[in-house]
């Protein structure tokens, strides 16, 4: 009776953490794009596609520097939280399957 609204949650649950996997690789990727030289924040259509991301990621990481600040310029927030996200799926996920 409930492994479909287990497995209901868990495509949900997945599918969300995905996309914020998602979301912190292009941010990442936009930052990097920036730092470059690549894109130019005076252009109207990129600066709100960096305040979308920001506004995404930045909570998220603003946590993670409290605990862990960039080191020598270089910003760990971003690999960290792909971890934590990354573990935190694999035990929903087993969880899940051991109550079914």
């Amino acid at each position: 009776m409930l492994a479909p609204l287990v497995s209901v949650f868990l495509f949900v649950f997945n599918t969300l953490v995905n996309l914020y996997i998602f979301v912190i690789i292009a941010a990442v990727i936009v930052s990097w794009l920036i730092a470059f030289g690549v894109l130019n924040t005076y252009n109207h259509l990129a600066r709100s596609l960096v305040q979308m991301l920001d506004a995404l990621t930045e909570p998220v990481f603003r946590r993670v520097r409290r605990i862990i600040p960039p080191l020598g310029g270089l910003d760990l927030s971003p690999l960290i939280v792909l971890l934590v996200l990354e573990a935190l799926q694999m035990l929903v996920n087993d969880y899940a399957l051991m109550a079914v």
